[in-house]
């Protein structure tokens, strides 16, 4: 079959005929037919758009597609079969039911992904963007999907470095005039000024406070003035105080792992000690809500210089001189929204320049209005843009505050959004302000609320990540080119954050699909309580307090709750006894961002969650995960970070995936770790302590990927590994003591072993074994220090 035979169209036509045909007789066939319809309705026109194109594809492309036209074109002759087959001969129509399935899971992969069908119809509208994108798709879609699952990349890791280079490119922008001036009048006001010790950056949300903060903080004369001592904290509407003040006292005292572990030895009250004269040191204070959280993270200490972001202006007594941010000029601002929706400066001949300019002004000259109204009219019809003009113009709320205008305006941006990716922004709204979201636990929650899989999931976040809805950040201290989805978080600003809360939050308290917490508080919300005489309705239900003892919580009903999530700051939690009203709980997401393990209680309450399939713990001690009274009979995913082991891990034996990070106190894994049969992926990252695997671990069977990368006092591996006969991923940087000549007998057993990711230390004992292993294919991970 001849790629240009395919992109005439003859058989993508033809075989829409015969679909519809079986549409209208097959019943066993017509939910498949009707599918196949769609998708192939969708990919007509991107045929099109190539076929007058004009561009000759790449070798390597034209075969990819090859390749699905011969998908289409048995897909042709099977369904010449549905219809050619009699209607009683009920045992073929089912074979040929399933084979119609099939060929429906195959065109959706290459047609409904987002990323696939975008990016075609892209790439054949540019040149440019072609050579750039196309790349990404160069081998077998599954492939790329499969290492997207378990590290080595892909989309995620693509828009990661997208909105890195985006980031720059936004502040060369805006770089001119408005950012050097704010830079030069903070820099003096505390390298210049001896006598101000406390200085503030002001402006409104959305303004770039934070911005102009992060470019003092990286700027040379700074970093040389303070000797590289700046300590940058975002202190948000509900701090953690006691935490903040223990990570300021450890940096001044050079004690900064006490920041982390406990608070016995910072001094009570106010911190404003009088010292001798000590190093020069920078603290920035990012996002301050409250003059009474400001004046106990302040100390009164020579050569100490604290810089205040807020929204908010405090008295002179406390906060000495502020810079305000101004807004964007008009060319700057015009500048900006053109880069964030036309990917140049300025505005390009074909579109419409007075509507562009009206949508520009009705931004104000807000930065973050810019960027994100811009993302969401890229590439989107003359007529899209004239409405969302119109909702612009009637956009102004009652209530004059800047924040209701704001969130007016910003809703502008996901009002048009397809309905499953607004549903999963809005999700966001269930996560605390200012904090990094582990990309896991998103993704875990979006597949099992939404009824998508990881693929699609995956989708939706680079889609918000590309209209600047949400951040993709990656731990520097992991930052090669290797490293999974594990280890990338998502952080969202504070305004996207409080619109997602305010579209959230509509209608009656126990009607909302989202039931969330704002924001920290020491006791749920009185809204709630009054309303606990009717069950709520919410799909989601987040909560976010300090310690909650038993007599905290309050009886409520949650018949239609699927995702659950905790957040909390303490040392004990006893969890809700609502729980026991979820009877659809499928996603449970327990956080502990205080300072020491958090001790869980009440865990009793897990009795009844037969259809728990998702469950993420961080900073927790589970001092018994299951007993006979609680049986998690569908959990198929595991997550444990900064955790003590429970030694009743491996009586979950329906677990698929189990991730257990950073657990710095684990150095022996349960002995009985072969009850796992159907565990698939094991992640045992940054555990130090760890010094051995057990040799039962030769009885996972189905194990396909094994991570225990970072553990860096694994001496070596056990020789009952060689009986993974499913393994076909392993990754093991920063585990150098590993490679022994048992070791490499064992190893090399392994004939499902696809690839290894090491350091260059052992790399040349894994390419001896690349002889005898063909498929093997070596990567020597970037050093990172």
């Amino acid at each position: 079959m001849a790629f240009n035979d395919f992109f005439a169209g003859e058989i993508a036509t033809e075989l829409l005929k015969q679909l519809v045909a079986i549409s209208r007789k097959s019943c066993l066939c017509k939910s498949s037919a009707d599918s196949l319809i769609t998708s192939i309705d969708e990919l007509l026109p991107i045929i099109n758009e190539i076929k007058y194109s004009g561009v000759e594809l790449s070798a390597i492309r034209q075969s990819q597609l090859d390749r699905f036209s011969e998908t289409l074109r048995g897909g042709l002759e099977l369904a010449r079969k549905v219809l050619a087959s009699g209607r009683w001969n009920v045992y073929k129509n089912l074979q040929l039911a399933r084979k119609m399935e099939k060929l429906e899971k195959q065109v959706s992969r290459f047609v409904s992904g987002p990323m696939q069908a975008h990016l075609l119809a892209d790439v054949h509208h540019m040149r440019f963007e072609t050579m750039e994108r196309f790349d990404r798709l160069e081998g077998r879609l599954e492939q790329r999907l499969n290492s997207m699952k378990i590290g080595a990349g892909g989309w995620v890791e693509e828009a990661v470095k997208r909105m890195e280079v985006e980031e720059e490119a936004s502040l060369g922008i805006i770089g001119g005039v408005g950012l050097d001036l704010g830079k030069n009048k903070v820099k003096k006001m505390i390298i210049g000024r001896d006598d101000l010790s406390v200085v503030g950056i002001w402006g409104i949300g959305g303004s770039g406070k934070t911005t102009l903060a992060s470019e003092i903080c990286k700027d040379n004369q700074v970093r040389s003035h303070f000797n590289d001592r700046i300590l940058f904290l975002t202190v948000s509407q509900s701090p953690d105080l006691q935490q903040l003040r223990a990570r300021i006292w450890g940096f001044l005292t050079g004690n900064e792992a006490m920041g982390y572990t406990n608070n016995l030895f910072v001094p009570q009250g106010k911190l404003q000690c009088e010292w001798g004269s000590g190093p020069r040191t920078l603290v920035v204070l990012d996002d301050v809500w409250s003059l009474s959280v400001l004046e106990q993270l302040i100390f009164r200490i020579p050569t100490y210089k604290t810089l205040v972001v807020s929204r908010f202006k405090f008295p002179t007594t406390v906060v000495h001189e502020v810079y305000k941010v101004e807004l964007l000029r008009e060319d700057e601002s015009l500048s900006l929204f053109c880069h964030s929706a036309f990917g140049q400066t300025s505005i390009p001949p074909t579109a419409n320049e007075s509507l562009v300019k009206q949508i520009v002004n009705e931004c104000k000259g807000l930065p973050l209005a810019l960027k994100v109204i811009g993302a969401s009219l890229r590439d989107q019809p003359e007529m899209y843009w004239a409405s969302a003009r119109k909702r612009l113009l009637r956009g102004e709320p009652i209530c004059e505050s800047h924040e209701n205008k704001l969130l007016e305006r910003m809703a502008i941006s996901v009002e048009y959004l397809n309905k499953k990716v607004m549903e999963c922004f809005l999700d966001l709204g269930s996560f605390p302000e200012d904090k990094k979201t582990p990309l896991d636990v998103l993704i875990n929650m979006w597949v099992e609320i939404h009824d998508i899989d990881e693929e699609e999931a995956f989708a939706i976040l680079v889609e918000l990540a590309d209209k600047n809805l949400l951040t993709l950040v990656k731990d520097a201290r992991v930052g090669d080119a290797y490293s999974s989805f594990y280890e990338i978080c998502v952080t969202q600003h504070d305004v996207l954050r409080d619109l997602a809360l305010h579209l959230s939050n509509r209608g009656d308290v126990n009607e909302r699909k989202r039931l969330l917490m704002p924001r920290r508080d020491i006791e749920l919300p009185r809204e709630w309580e009054r309303n606990t005489d009717q069950p709520f309705n919410a799909q989601i239900v987040s909560v976010h307090t300090g310690e909650m003892r038993e007599m905290d919580w309050f009886r409520m009903q949650f018949s239609k709750a699927e995702v659950l999530v905790l957040n909390f700051s303490s040392n004990e939690y006893f969890l809700p006894p609502f729980i026991d009203d979820m009877p659809k709980l499928k996603a449970l997401i327990v956080i502990n961002y205080g300072t020491t393990e958090a001790i869980l209680k009440n865990f009793s309450v897990f009795t009844n969650l037969a259809r728990l399939r998702s469950l993420w713990l961080e900073k927790v001690w589970v001092p018994q995960l299951t007993n006979p009274t609680v049986r998690l009979k569908n959990l198929h995913k595991l997550s444990m970070v900064l955790c003590k082991l429970p030694l009743s891990i491996c009586e979950v034996n329906t677990l698929k995936s189990l991730s257990i990070t950073n657990c710095h106190r684990l150095c022996e894994l349960p002995a009985d770790l072969g009850m796992l049969k159907k565990l698939e992926i094991l992640r045992l990252y940054a555990c130090p302590e760890l010094k051995k695997l057990p040799p039962s671990i030769g009885e996972l069977m189905g194990l396909k990927y094994l991570d225990i990368s970072q553990c860096v006092n694994l001496r070596c591996l056990p020789r009952e590994i060689g009986k993974l006969a499913s393994l076909e991923k392993m990754d093991m940087r920063e585990c150098t003591q590993i490679m022994s000549p048992s070791t490499q007998t064992a190893l090399s057993k392994l004939k499902s072993l696809r690839r290894v990711i090491c350091d260059d230390e052992v790399s040349w004992q894994w390419r001896n074994l690349e002889k005898t292993m063909p498929d093997l294919y070596v990567q020597v991970a970037e050093k990172w220090f």
